[in-house]
């Protein structure tokens, strides 16, 4: 196996009392806070080491590369991707997304746009009020293409946002 540049061992944090996993190496990680980026390359880069992995059906699954939860007293979870040592490919290939990371923040742009899109109809719909979202759309006409009346309309009933959905849940 070539050298890990970039990924690292799980190391006991001080402080500490879970279990322990020192044959496991952390790829990703995301909280309760996390926000659409964090969460997008989280699953993405997820679904690509199981799907690069070397352990086969064969193999004991206990070590299949996996989420492991864990409570936090300041972020309420914490959740990070474990590879084990023994798979290799999985372990290249992460360390070789991480390296990507470091040039470019986005692993998957089509997954970061819906996950972007969803939170914004979210905020639009539950967060602001007709006239806060008239408001909204004045401010940022240069966000807004309608379609017809009909289409400003459904957007200002908080049916569905059609502006930048990356400015609203900033």
């Amino acid at each position: 196996m070539k050298e890990l540049e970039h990924l690292k061992r799980w190391k006991r944090p001080s402080n500490y009392m879970g279990a322990q996993w020192p044959e496991w190496y952390v790829f990703l990680s995301r909280n309760r806070d996390s926000d659409c980026l964090t969460n997008s390359n989280f699953e993405t880069g997820f679904e690509a080491v199981k799907a690069a992995s070397t352990v086969t059906e064969k193999d004991d699954e206990d070590i299949r590369p996996h989420v492991v939860s864990e409570n936090h007293w300041a972020v309420g979870w914490v959740e990070w991707i474990a590879i084990h040592e023994s798979d290799e490919t999985a372990l290249e290939l992460a360390d070789s997304l991480l390296a990507k990371l470091e040039n470019y923040p986005v692993l998957d742009e089509n997954d970061l746009s819906e996950r972007e899109m969803e939170e914004a109809n979210t905020v639009w719909r539950d967060c602001y009020r007709p006239h806060e979202r008239i408001e909204y759309i004045r401010k940022h006409r240069s966000q807004f293409e309608f379609v017809n009346f009909s289409d400003m309309l459904n957007c200002v009933r908080g049916r569905y946002f059609v502006g930048y959905a990356s400015e609203l849940i900033q």
